[in-house]
């Protein structure tokens, strides 16, 4: 078998993007608060939470707002954030339902924390039960469980730790596809295929059959991204071995969200993948290898700026 409707978009080729850029909702001149979209990440932990700052960081860049909800209710790490984070609000993990409720698209995921033991959460009916779970890998799993069937019509970004603790079958009934960020190691765990060693053409056939079987949007990402929504296939090649630096995907999956709030989901995921891996292009020859996610979120918006006004 054959891939179907294959694009390969490559970042020393911008106008390869141009069916993708061409679509990009862009804030107009009458536009208000709020029209520009509205966005949750909801992440962190007692052990992690700079991963979801970082997605905060890039989605405050694109989206009206940003709500930031840490899965943890910890003081310490509240303060903390209320220092760090300025360019957004943080909300109680009490609050989150309603926020969910308010925005346009969320991002569950970043830090959370994850486990080898799927244990059954299906008796964890409402959200006060969850908010009372201590382990915080079975609160990922019940959380994301209860988010994912509670609002059927939100569009969500499925990240990291919610990526590991979920099963498919969450993806069903849903009125709008979910965007699945997975590297190799997590689509093998959530998919059950392993597709690490496998030629490049059948990595693009499992991506575009396993998006189409579970009514989802699949970034799988490598060296060479490969997205789908079960009907087109888009790779996305360039950037380089700065990518492989921690806090990377968590930035990636922050543009994702902050995009899909105004976007369809292909469009959101291809120019986010595009966008990264041009910021690490950029940075590379003033950097070499050694930039940080802090100069690739404040690259980011440039490398979008010139694709649109030059």
């Amino acid at each position: 078998m054959t891939v179907n409707n294959h694009m390969k978009i490559r970042t020393e080729d911008p106008e390869s993007l141009k069916p993708f850029l061409d679509k990009l909702s862009i804030p107009g001149a009458e536009s208000h608060k709020g029209h520009n979209g509205k966005v949750m990440i909801i992440g962190g932990s007692t052990l992690f939470h700079a991963a979801s700052l970082w997605a905060a960081e890039i989605a405050s860049h694109f989206a009206d707002m940003v709500h930031y909800a840490s899965t943890e209710e910890n003081n310490e790490i509240l303060l903390s954030l209320k220092k760090t984070f300025r360019n957004g609000i943080i909300v109680h993990q009490k609050d989150i339902p309603a926020y969910i409720e308010e925005d346009d698209a969320v991002l569950i995921g970043p830090g959370m924390v994850r486990s080898d033991d799927l244990v059954d959460v299906s008796d964890q009916k409402t959200y006060d039960e969850i908010t009372q779970i201590d382990d915080e890998a079975i609160f990922t799993r019940a959380f994301t469980r209860y988010a994912m069937s509670q609002f059927s019509d939100k569009k969500f970004v499925l990240d990291a730790g919610a990526l590991q603790m979920m099963e498919l079958e969450w993806l069903e009934n849903r009125f709008v596809p979910a965007i699945l960020t997975p590297h190799q190691l997590e689509f093998e765990r959530l998919f059950g295929i392993t597709v690490t060693d496998l030629p490049f053409e059948e990595k693009k056939l499992i991506v575009q059959e396993q998006a189409k079987k579970n009514n989802c949007v699949i970034l799988l990402k490598a060296i060479q991204d490969i997205v789908s929504d079960g009907e087109t296939v888009v790779t996305v090649e360039g950037g380089n071995q700065g990518l492989t630096k921690g806090g990377t995907g968590d930035v990636l999956a922050g543009l994702i969200v902050s995009l899909y709030a105004k976007n369809d989901p292909m469009t959101a995921t291809v120019l986010a993948s595009f966008l990264e891996k041009k910021a690490a292009d950029r940075l590379m020859s003033s950097k070499g290898l050694w930039y940080n996610v802090a100069e690739l979120i404040e690259t980011i918006p440039t490398i979008l700026r010139e694709l649109i006004y030059n």
